[in-house]
Parts: C-alpha cells; sequence; structure tokens
C-alpha cells in the first residue's frame, strides 16, 4: 500500500510538521467507535510498517479475527537487570562479528536506550536518618565493577544513556520525566516526522506508562535488544476489552484499593495477549496518579496493555509534573487533531468485551497472601493468613517457645508483620497515598505510636521527587518516627532486596517462623521478598505503616484496635487515617511542577559516587577472565555464520516436570547468593568476600553464577521424584543411577550432547520479565518446553533463546504422559513449521514397550517468532544479519 495519501501536514506554533493523518485511513464513523490503543497502533503500522496496514486495518474493523502487527517504538528502557545481561549480550556479539569476520561497530542500538539503575541497591540500613547515603555506599562497593561496565557501554555505544543509581525506578522516571506523549523523528526525506511516543521496556509493569495515554508494553531482555538494533516487536492483532467505569471512589478507598480489584477481575478471565482499555463517566473521576497504579498491575493478570486514553486529566498532569510548555502546545494541538484525545462527551468505542466496574463499590483491600490478585477485604486478611499460609505444610505449624522474647514484652508467633515497606513504582508514584500515609504516620506520632521492635520498616520511593514534597509538608520526620526513614531511590524491597530482618527475626524465621511481609509494590510471591519470609500482602502505603504499628496480620484494622496510646487507651485505624479531603489540600500545596522541572536537570549526574566512578571506551570490551561480575556470554560463542540446517529434536530426555505457575522467580535466582549454595561455592572459590555475595540479580552478566542458581527457589519441585532430597530442583543424571542439584544433573547431558525437555502446567513463567529465566534453560540444555499454557513475556524469551515453546492439547497435562524420567522423546514437525498454529507429534519410547504418540501445538504469533527459532534465536540472527552489513 502506498504510504504517501494518508500523511498530511501540521502547523503548531509556526513550525511545520508531517504526519498519519488517521482521519484518511479511517471513515469518522469507525475512527470515533476505535479503541484508543488501537488508533495508536494502527497509527504505528502505518507510518513504519505500510506493508502490513492493510491486513492491520481489517483486523480493527472487524472484518478479519487475526493478523501479524509489528510494532516499532521509538525509544526503549531497560533496568540493570536486565541491562547488564545485554550489554554483555552487546559487547559479546561485537567480539563474535568480529571473529566471523565482520565489522563490530555495526552492533550499535538505532534507537534511543535509556538505563535506569535501580534494581541493585538493598535495604541494610533503614530506621535510621543516615540510611540512604550508607546504602549507597554499600551498593557502589559492591557494584563499582558492574557500574564500570554500564559507563564503558555509556562511551563506547550510540543512543544509550544511562540514569544512575540512587536517582529513581524505571517506571516512574519513564512517566515523570522520560514520557513525551509526542515525538518526533526524520522522516525518509528529510521531513518533520509527527508521533505519537510508542515505546517498549524490558520490565512486565512497564505499561504503567499506558496511564498517560502512551502505547507501550513489558518485552524480555532479548526482544528488547532485537528492538533496540532495529528489529519489529511482533504481536498479534489484539482483543481489546473494555472496562466501563461508573461513579467514583468512596471516601478513603485508594487507587491500590481499585488496582487489586482490576487485578482479581482480569485474572479470571483469559487476557494474556490482550489490550484493557478503560472508559465510560467513571474515567473522569480518576486521577492521574490512581490510572498510574492500576496499569502499572497489568502483569499480574496477564495483559499486554492497560490503557487510559489521553485527556483532560493527563494534559493537567504533563503541566503538573513540569514538562515544557512548548511540548504541552504541541502534544495538545496534534492529539487533538488525530482524535486521540479522549473527551467526556465523544461517542464510546467499541470493543470485544465490556466489564462494567462501579467504582462506588469498592471497599479497602490488600491482596495475598502469595499472588497479587488474592484480593482481601481488610477485615479477612487474617483469616487469608491461617486458610492459605497456616494450612499449608510447607513449614512447622506450631511456633517454638523460642517465639517469645523477653524484651518486647509481648510474643510474636506465625503471622507475624516482620517487614514492612512503603516501596516501588506502584503506590509511590502516587502523591496521595504517600501524603495520606505521611499524615497517619503524624497522627500516630502525636499520640506516641511507633513500629513493633519486630517489624523491619523502610520507605523507597520511586523518585527523588517524592522525598521533596514530603519534606515540604514535613511529612519525612513523622514516617521517621514511625521507622519509616529514607532508605533509597529504588525497587530495593519490591524486587526481592530487602536485606536481612531484625537479628532475633532471623533466628526466629531460622525455627519456622511463618511471618509476614506488607508492602506498596506489585509482587508477593512466597519467598519473593524475602527467602525466609513465606506470605506477603500487597497495600497501600498508609496500610504500610498501620501494619507497622499493629505488628501482625492477624489484626483486623477495620474492627479492632491496632495499638494503646501511652494512657493505654484503645487506638483504631479509622481515628488515624487522614480524611481525602485533608490529603488532597495538602497535595494541592506540596505537589509544584518546580520539583519535577528541578529534579530534571540532573537526572542524569548521579551522586558523588557515580562521578567519581571512570571507565574508558573501546569498540571492544576487554574481559577480565578472574572476573566474578562479567563473563563474556558462553552462548555467542557457538555463534556460526549460516543458521542451522534442522530444529529437529531426536531423542531428547526429560530434565524436570513441574506444576502451575512456575514463575520466573522459581527459574531465574533472584535475593541473596547463600554462601552453601552451589553459586556460593564458585564465588568463594574465585576469591569473592563472603560478606560481598551480593544479589543473584547483580550477578547476572556471569552465566557460571545463574546457570547454578537457576530453579533453586525452596517452592520448585520437580514431579519426577518421590522425594526431593534439598531445596530446589533436583534432577536424575544421564545414566539414570543418581539424583542430582539440576546444574549438576544437566552437566551428565550435556557431556553425551542429550537434548533436554522440561514440561510445565498453566502459566508456565509469570512474573517478571527475566531473560535469565530462558537463558539458564537453554545453557541447561534444554531444547524445548512443554506446558498448558505460558505467560506472554516469557514465552518470547524462550523464542529468543531458541527453544520451542509447545503447547498441550486442550485439557491434556503431563499427568497423561505417566512420565517416569527415563523415557526418550523426539518431536515431528518442527522443519515444517510456519506462522500460526503448527501440529507437532510427541513420540515418546520407553524401554520394552512400544513407541507412544502425542500430538501437541506450537503456535508461532509472527514471521519474526519464526525466523528467530530459524536461526536458534534473536542473537544468532542479530549477528548474522549484521555480518550481513559489513559484507562478511
Amino acid at each position: 500500500m502506498n504510504a504517501k495519501p494518508y500523511f498530511s501536514q501540521l502547523e503548531i506554533a509556526g513550525e511545520r510538521f508531517t504526519y498519519v493523518d488517521l482521519s484518511k485511513l479511517l471513515a469518522p464513523a469507525e475512527l470515533e467507535r476505535l479503541p484508543y490503543s488501537i488508533r495508536l497502533l494502527v497509527e504505528n503500522v502505518a507510518r513504519c510498517s505500510p506493508e502490513a496496514l492493510e491486513p492491520v486495518l481489517n483486523c480493527a474493523l472487524g472484518k478479519s479475527e487475526a493478523c501479524e502487527t509489528p510494532f516499532f517504538p521509538n525509544r526503549l528502557m531497560f533496568h540493570d537487570t536486565t541491562c547488564l545481561p545485554a550489554l554483555a549480550d552487546f559487547a559479546g556479539m561485537r567480539d563474535r562479528v568480529a571473529e566471523l569476520g565482520g565489522d563490530p561497530q555495526q552492533v550499535n542500538p538505532v534507537i534511543p536506550a535509556v538505563l535506569t539503575i535501580d534494581h541493585s541497591v538493598i535495604v541494610e540500613r533503614y530506621a535510621e536518618a543516615d540510611a540512604v547515603e550508607e546504602n549507597l555506599d554499600i551498593d557502589f562497593r559492591r557494584n563499582s565493577e558492574r557500574y564500570r561496565f554500564i559507563k564503558w557501554a555509556q562511551k563506547s555505544l550510540d543512543n544509550f544513556k544511562v540514569i544512575p543509581p540512587g536517582t529513581g525506578i524505571i517506571h516512574q522516571m519513564n512517566m515523570e520525566a522520560l514520557a513525551q506523549i509526542v515525538w518526533e523523528s526524520e522522516g525518509p526525506n528529510g521531513e518533520r516526522l509527527l508521533h505519537p511516543d510508542d515505546m517498549v521496556a524490558t520490565d512486565s509493569h512497564t505499561p504503567m506508562i499506558n496511564a498517560v495515554g502512551i502505547l507501550g508494553w513489558g518485552v524480555g531482555g532479548l526482544e528488547g535488544q532485537a528492538a533496540v538494533l532495529g528489529e519489529p516487536v511482533p504481536i498479534s492483532f489484539p482483543e481489546v476489552i473494555g472496562i466501563r467505569l461508573t461513579n467514583g471512589l468512596r471516601p478513603g478507598v485508594t487507587g491500590t484499593d481499585l488496582s487489586l480489584y482490576v487485578a482479581e477481575i482480569l485474572r479470571k478471565r483469559k487476557v494474556v495477549g490482550k489490550f484493557v482499555e478503560f472508559f465510560g463517566p467513571g474515567l473522569d473521576n480518576v486521577s492521574w496518579a490512581t490510572r498510574g497504579t492500576v496499569s502499572n498491575m497489568a502483569p499480574e493478570y496477564g495483559a499486554t496493555v492497560v490503557f487510559f486514553p489521553f485527556d483532560d486529566e493527563t494534559n493537567r498532569y504533563m503541566e503538573l509534573s513540569g514538562r515544557p510548555a512548548a511540548l504541552r502546545v504541541k502534544a495538545k494541538r496534534y492529539m487533538e487533531t488525530q482524535q486521540l484525545w479522549r473527551r467526556s462527551d465523544a461517542p464510546e468505542p467499541k470493543f470485544s468485551e465490556v466489564i462494567e466496574l462501579d467504582l462506588a463499590s469498592l471497599e479497602p483491600s490488600v491482596a495475598g497472601p502469595h499472588q497479587p490478585h488474592q484480593r482481601q477485604p481488610l477485615a479477612s486478611a487474617g483469616k487469608s493468613f491461617d486458610e492459605h499460609v497456616i494450612g499449608a505444610n510447607t513449614i512447622a505449624t506450631s511456633a517454638p517457645d523460642s517465639f517469645l522474647e523477653p524484651s518486647f514484652g509481648e510474643s510474636i508467633g506465625h503471622g507475624a508483620v516482620v517487614i514492612s515497606a512503603i516501596t516501588s513504582c506502584t503506590n509511590t508514584a502516587n502523591p496521595a497515598q504517600m501524603i495520606q500515609a505521611g499524615l497517619l504516620a503524624r497522627n500516630a506520632r502525636r499520640l506516641g505510636l511507633t513500629r513493633k521492635p519486630w517489624v523491619k520498616t523502610s520507605l523507597s520511593p520511586g523518585s527523588q521527587v517524592v522525598a521533596d514534597y514530603l519534606r515540604e509538608a514535613n511529612l519525612l520526620d513523622d514516617y521517621s518516627a514511625i521507622g519509616f526513614d529514607l532508605a533509597g531511590f529504588g525497587c530495593m524491597t519490591c524486587i526481592g532486596n530487602s536485606g536481612s530482618l531484625e537479628s532475633h527475626v532471623e533466628a526466629f524465621a531460622d525455627q519456622g517462623l511463618k511471618g509476614v511481609v506488607v508492602l506498596s509494590g506489585n509482587r508477593n510471591f512466597e519467598g519473593r521478598v524475602n527467602p525466609k519470609v513465606p506470605a506477603g500482602y500487597l497495600a497501600s502505603p498508609a496500610l504500610c505503616v498501620a501494619y507497622a504499628i499493629a505488628g501482625d496480620i492477624h489484626v483486623d484494622l477495620v474492627n479492632q484496635p491496632l495499638a494503646k496510646d501511652a494512657s493505654g487507651r484503645d487506638v483504631y485505624l479509622h481515628e488515624l487515617m487522614p480524611t481525602d479531603e485533608q490529603v488532597a489540600e495538602l497535595a494541592r500545596q506540596v505537589v509544584r511542577p518546580e520539583y519535577f522541572a528541578e529534579r530534571l536537570k540532573t537526572l542524569w549526574d548521579g551522586t558523588h559516587h557515580w562521578q567519581a566512578l571512570d571507565a574508558a571506551g573501546s569498540v571492544q570490551y576487554p574481559w577480565d577472565p578472574a572476573s566474578t561480575y562479567l563473563r563474556r556470554p558462553r552462548y555467542l560463542d557457538v555463534i556460526e555464520a549460516q543458521p542451522p540446517q534442522s530444529l529437529a529434536i531426536e531423542n531428547a530426555r526429560i530434565l524436570m516436570v513441574l506444576g502451575d505457575n512456575v514463575t520466573t522467580d522459581h527459574i531465574s535466582p533472584a535475593g541473596a547468593i547463600p554462601r552453601d549454595s552451589l553459586a556460593g561455592h564458585w564465588l568463594l572459590e574465585h576469591g569473592e568476600n563472603p560478606a560481598d555475595l551480593n544479589q543473584y540479580s547483580t550477578r547476572r552478566s556471569n552465566h557460571e553464577v545463574m546457570l547454578r542458581g537457576a530453579f533453586t527457589n525452596r517452592s520448585v519441585r520437580n514431579l519426577l521424584l518421590a522425594e526431593q532430597p534439598g531445596l530446589g530442583a533436583w534432577a536424575w543424571t544421564a545414566d539414570s543411577e543418581q539424583v542430582l542439584p539440576l546444574y549438576q544433573a544437566s552437566e551428565s547431558y550435556l557431556d553425551q550432547g542429550i537434548p533436554l525437555v522440561v514440561f510445565g502446567g498453566i502459566n508456565y513463567g509469570a512474573g517478571s520479565s527475566r531473560d535469565w529465566a530462558a537463558k539458564a534453560q537453554a545453557l541447561l540444555g534444554v531444547r524445548t518446553v512443554v506446558a498448558r499454557s505460558f505467560e506472554r513475556i516469557h514465552r518470547s524469551n524462550l523464542i529468543g533463546m531458541g527453544i520451542v515453546p509447545l503447547l498441550f492439547n486442550e485439557g491434556m497435562t503431563a499427568t497423561d504422559l505417566a512420565l517416569e524420567g527415563h523415557e526418550t522423546l523426539s518431536f515431528d514437525g518442527l522443519d515444517q513449521i510456519d506462522v500460526g498454529n503448527n501440529r507437532i507429534t510427541l513420540r515418546i519410547q520407553r524401554a520394552g514397550q512400544e513407541e507412544q504418540l502425542f500430538e501437541l501445538l506450537l503456535k508461532l504469533d509472527s514471521r519474526q517468532e519464526l525466523t528467530y527459532l530459524l536461526h536458534g534465536g534473536i542473537l544468532p540472527y542479530v549477528v548474522r544479519k549484521m555480518l550481513g552489513r559489513s559484507g562478511a
């Protein structure tokens, strides 16, 4: 299709721009009934992939059910746990391209990429005035080698910038500072192209940016690397589910409560791969901050996008957050011209399904004890803990006598809140909720209340702007009085960097105490926040303060007192909670554009720690063979100039059979590296200080550590084994004579060149966007994963590593195969695959029995996915493409 007929000219403040004119692509009645997220998707395809426009338009108008949709983001963001491996891959690809006779400088970002270093700092010092500085000191002592590597990349790669440690969290930095709403780029003939700010980032919670009308979503680290090198991010044309809002939130009901309701509602529906878009008269009553909280939770129910159209509220946020006046004028004119600005009186879009949600029906809630969609009315939190945790058989069910601590003057037992953390971008980006929590702390302070002595408390906002307005409101002292001193500006507790528990609580946890973490984040999988804490509850910042004072999840904050004041009088939560009017009035006074503007000026500067680091730039990175942080990636060493001749998998063996809801937290190691683990032993053998083994997330550029840590989560169980010899996954060796920890067992298969298979259940690979969850499986020798369903990003990452994601037919499970672990497996049909549904035959050979046949499904959504599999993954494909460009 010829692209020129649907381009138009637009003059803004005396400047002339060219733009894709949606009104030339769609009739007025068609355009006004199209979901706003789809309008943005159509614009992207029309501008970047005109050859795909006609089928995409047919899908948008309901004339076709499915089509491949290439999406070209104009920018990409990383955080350090995904970017460090990506940068190591860039360095390794440059090496491999050079070794194969190509030009290594061809391996370079072609669209702007920004790294936010936010996932490394740990809550080691807390409840003290200098915690921020002291935690940064520790962070830089441990991670200076990694950070110098990032500075090398900053000097050596084009289109690559860094937001240094101690500045803020990727998604909050995106919303507050980097999001442009409209973007300008150069057209093929040098014209000034104006278009929406479309983006992706290598974190599953990227849809937070959907809150301000920007189309973007989370991708795997490998898919992100391809995108930054100019490849499209392919998706199947999405169904769009509309959530129609009516009325408004009742007093005391927060954005957290709305986000937990939405997570509960949508987890019950199949929304993986779908867009969700909000509309209806109630949308005018939802603030920009609450929208951010809701959109941030998208991966907790699997939606690709959770979209709020650009409207008057978004425009107010643009002004509040200090965006330049010229940008606001440009955005206003463009969004209005393109009918991308939602007006309250405009016709409601047409959706594939509509969910009605009365905001006035919501009540204060928490989510837990193990999943973000396990919403509980606030009064029922303790009951849910007893049902789901005390009733479980994972840890002893009764507290030993030593749980009594004489110095407390009272006892702690199962259900004790041992961590309460106001953390992550999900809720700390919401000024109303941060001020609400601060005023609650002020009211508690006036009554002489503070945290219980067994509760580890911390405050780690998503940006320094939060500290600015809390300081202006004189609320930081009130937070501090309850134990919530500033601990840092990073993801911290929500990503698992919670540090150690209070020393006496550590001992109790080792004896079987079933403690609870309460956090204002987005993930509460078992053991994620801290491996010694089995239960977690997501809550608003104010409830984090309340539970720190109460000290036990069993305290019914609705009906029971959470503490006694100095005179022995019972104090109830409703007495401490400020009114919505008090919160709004203080927010109007202290949340000001100049705070955002001033922080934007220093966004790239970093602290004195960052400024003191130095690194030289070079085309190829000088790897240090003694490094325990940075290793040239092993999976790049085997790339040849030509792709493999066949995808056939013959005479494979089974590595593991796993159950439902195996997350990337189970696959890719997270949290602190134990001294007595295989990874810990390797580090100690290579000269590391036992006190500085650090987090697995900081070692993701060292495959030796990551492989030894894969599947070591204590909740992982290989269902092939009647008994689990130890924590984490164990497996049969190739000779079927012994069971060893997974890494050691896999070596026996790798030594003989035997391909391996993993079987999974529902929602395989749920959780955070971790490319190492796929990289580890590939390096363990896994060639295919067979599951009942896959989480979207993990499935993409598997394909990105050349691993074939196969699906059981509906109603079929691994149990139906009656596997014992000693069978030989072959897969027929892999050399005849194409885009769409591919029928693959699994042949199982058991000793002394006839071969059994089972049908499986390989679903490929795009030509790009097919290409990656045929090349053995994204990185081999990119290397070969770079060789082609340089004529090698």
